[in-house]
């Protein structure tokens, strides 16, 4: 086993005091003692509703090679155990990370964005993978705790690293890029997304633009040209003296700039210009909002000098995370459904991306294209406006039936034309008898909404009700 750290430069990173330990290194870092792998150091983090102090017991029982621990919490922890013990758990995390991003000569990406940051973190980690070991955020590793996890994970030999940064307050963004110190910065787009905690667009860019507050000097921010907060966002990045901007988007001006995509129901294959370098690759996972961050990732590649080409061809096997996409077939009388999951979160933006995804799906014979939606959170005085207007979009796709949970969601259930109605309730809970007997063979089923509208449970119903299989690459139902 290679160790990710040593004890010794665990300790001195940390300023920690060494209490019991014989390992000399530790295999990785956890915070939860229910995933952590054998010889990992477990973090005993304090969050809102509990103490990480509380399971170290069991995550030495485990196999935890050690414990990192708060001075104060010390005594009422066994006797006999292995423990690195600093002042604060969470600000030691912090440190090992400053430690993790002094000691690595990796290139280094930052993503942030209202929409899209996951998946442009995915299908940049396939395609530098191509070219060395690569190391990104797990999950949506994202916050004021998981941004430092995943950096004092990097490897010391990883030849290229890519970070995940989200926020949904201002000031948020600055203090992770900071601790990144990223090469390239990428926005993915701005939405209206938090606007419960933020009075304008405008001010959820300036949140973002926090990013590159943490650039390294002639750093490169890549910015989605097409998006009417460019300009402001360009501005920013010269304020914050970034070394040079790149446009992504589908006007001529964009210096990675889509030139032509075929959009299929389980992939697309695109033509693009990638600052001066024509290339031609297909996209493993649908979509055309997947389709225009692929310029940003494929830009991101050119600027951290690893090879275009070889990073298009890996882009075939971009898959959806799970929650985002993921396509599965369903078993039922006389046939197949397609269900896709869309429950990991939702806002305006990638409920518009997932209705187009469904209107993409290819039906059986009397197959019906079903949206099962929950409430859009945290948009303030928008909320009801922003759900009524979900409408169009609707009808645009060819949704046959929706169906809608949430007292934000009444608003477009009102709002349907009646024929469109397929059933309403109060939560998801009382949505999921509904939903399970309308589906039929031949159905194509979306289920979206935000993590908050707990829209994940009619998935995992879906499918246990209707023995699944997953989904083959070019076909739905």
């Amino acid at each position: 086993m290679t160790a990710l750290w040593t004890v010794a430069a665990m300790a001195e990173a940390m300023r920690a005091r060494v209490d019991g330990v014989s390992a000399a290194g530790i295999a990785g870092l956890s915070i939860d003692s229910r995933t952590l792998g054998e010889g990992d150091a477990f973090f005993a983090i304090a969050g809102d509703n509990r103490d990480g102090h509380q399971f170290v017991e069991g995550a030495l029982k485990a196999g935890a090679a050690l414990a990192v621990v708060a001075a104060d919490k010390r005594d009422s922890l066994p006797a006999n155990g292995s423990y690195l013990v600093v002042d604060d758990v969470l600000d030691g995390l912090r440190d090992l990370a400053k430690a993790a991003r002094a000691r690595t000569g990796a290139k280094v990406i930052g993503v942030t964005g209202s929409v899209g940051k996951t998946s442009t973190k995915e299908a940049l980690q396939l395609a530098l993978s191509r070219e060395g070991l690569t190391h990104a955020s797990a999950a949506s590793y994202n916050n004021h705790w998981g941004v430092p996890l995943s950096l004092a994970r990097c490897p010391q030999a990883a030849r290229f690293a890519v970070f995940e940064m989200g926020m949904n307050h201002a000031g948020e963004i600055g203090p992770l890029s900071r601790l990144v110190q990223p090469h390239v910065a990428i926005i993915t787009t701005i939405a209206p997304v938090h606007l419960e905690y933020f009075r304008s667009v405008d001010e959820i860019a300036d949140a973002k633009a926090e990013i590159f507050e943490g650039l390294v000097p002639g750093g490169a921010a890549i910015l989605n040209r097409d998006n009417p907060q460019f300009a402001r966002l360009t501005e920013r990045a010269r304020a914050a003296n970034v070394g040079r901007v790149v446009s992504f988007g589908e006007g001529a001006a964009a210096d990675a700039r889509l030139i032509d995509c075929a959009l299929q129901p389980a992939s697309s294959t695109v033509r693009a210009s990638i600052m001066g370098e024509d290339v031609a690759y297909k996209l493993g996972a649908p979509g055309r909002h997947l389709v225009l961050n692929s310029l940003a990732v494929l830009a991101a590649v050119k600027l951290c000098g690893a090879d275009l080409a070889l990073a298009a061809l890996a882009l075939a096997d971009l898959k959806p995370a799970s929650g985002r996409g993921t396509r599965i077939e369903l078993r039922l009388p006389g046939g197949a459904a397609l269900l896709i999951d869309e429950s990991y979160n939702a806002n305006p933006v990638s409920m518009r991306a997932a209705l187009a995804l469904l209107g993409q799906a290819a039906l059986g014979p009397r197959g019906r294209r079903i949206a099962v939606l929950g409430d859009m959170l945290e948009l303030g005085a928008e909320a009801e406006a922003l759900h009524r207007g979900l409408v169009e979009p609707l009808v645009a796709n060819d949704v046959d039936l929706v169906f809608c949970s949430g007292p934000a969601m009444r608003n477009l259930w009102q709002a349907l034309p009646s024929e469109r109605r397929g059933g309403y309730a109060e939560d998801s809970r009382g949505l999921e008898p509904q939903v399970l007997d309308a589906v039929r063979s031949g159905d194509a089923i979306m289920v979206k909404g935000s993590n908050g509208s707990k829209m994940a449970p009619i998935v995992t119903a879906l499918q246990r009700n209707f023995a699944r299989a997953d989904a083959p690459e070019e076909t739905s139902a």
